[in-house]
């Protein structure tokens, strides 16, 4: 079982337009509106895979109802806290030939009371569960160490973790010494204060965040494939040449397969090139859509891994 924790959940609205030209009118193809935040996406890739997956997840007001409505089709066991607030949009605007604007909301003020009750959910199902994947950015209300307490109490249950977060929160994680850290390449370079422009640049990233706590990385890099560094061992996934259509979302798809392939007992540089697969194949799909565990399979046959020296 993989338990996702989304404690700042959206609305994702996905408008497709013929094409992004600023100063200029474009006209909308299509709009559609889907539960989002990057555990419910994980979660949603995980089931689709045929993987065994809870996602727990705070909503409020007549936003979080619909969102709640929208969740049930979605086939896999969720876990609601009720809150006070409404549950934030998300806009992604993308063309038909892949460029995409993100307009985010940060989110709901969380109260107190309201944390708490999330951190009492996240526990309570904790027992039987190999990983806890604490996934997103915090809403306001909610301290830094929000992730790095639950992946403490994950360790005292004998639950793996792995880390997907920005900001203060993914710093104050590390610390607390996760399972796996899986920023990208955005997040590291914001993490550590310093580009990474080369392959050294990459390697030396992925050590620093070993040496803050980390057991094991796994740092996207988009369209290049993904570095894993797992027990001192380091791997490259390269992924093949695609068309891609809308990357966002891939690298949930990507953290997601990921540990899907864990869970069956595949070897890390295996699991590495199925979230590489996974990741690739669902930045060549329109919108915020995840592709399929065939069309994955397909892209996994053309990822190269290859160790690191």
């Amino acid at each position: 079982m993989i338990i996702t924790v989304t404690i700042n959940p959206a609305i994702d609205r996905t408008i497709t337009v013929d094409r992004l030209a600023f100063e200029d009118r474009a006209y909308i193809l299509s709009s559609a509106d889907t539960p989002g935040g990057r555990g419910i996406n994980a979660a949603s890739v995980i089931h689709s895979f045929g993987g065994e997956t809870r996602a727990i997840l705070p909503a409020g007001g007549s936003s979080g109802k619909r969102f709640q409505d929208a969740l049930k089709k979605c086939g896999f066991p969720v876990t609601v806290v009720p809150i006070h607030n409404q549950v934030r949009t998300n806009l992604t605007i993308t063309d038909r030939h892949g460029l995409t604007v993100k307009l985010n909301e940060r989110g709901p003020e969380l109260t107190k009371p309201e944390v708490a009750d999330i951190e009492k959910a996240v526990k309570s199902v904790l027992k039987g569960a190999g990983w806890l994947m604490l996934c997103g950015s915090l809403p306001p209300g909610v301290k830094p160490d929000f992730y790095a307490k639950l992946i403490r109490a994950a360790r005292r249950a004998g639950v793996r973790t792995l880390l997907d977060t920005d900001g203060e929160a993914l710093p104050r994680g590390i610390e607390a010494g996760p399972t796996v850290v899986s920023p990208n390449q955005e997040e590291a370079e914001r993490l550590l204060d310093t580009a990474l422009i080369t392959r050294s640049h990459t390697l030396e990233a992925v050590e620093r965040m070993q040496q803050m706590g980390a057991e094991s990385v796994v740092l996207s890099l988009g369209s290049r494939g993904a570095i894993g560094s797992f027990d001192g061992a380091l791997f490259e996934a390269v992924p093949p040449v695609v068309d891609a259509r809308c990357p966002i979302g891939a690298g949930d798809a990507m953290s997601a397969a990921f540990l899907w392939a864990l869970e069956k007992h595949e070897p890390r540089e295996t699991a590495l090139r199925w979230g590489v697969a996974a990741g690739t194949a669902s930045a060549m799909q329109p919108g915020m859509k995840f592709a399929s565990f065939e069309d994955t399979r397909e892209v996994f046959e053309r990822v190269d891994v290859r160790r690191v020296d």
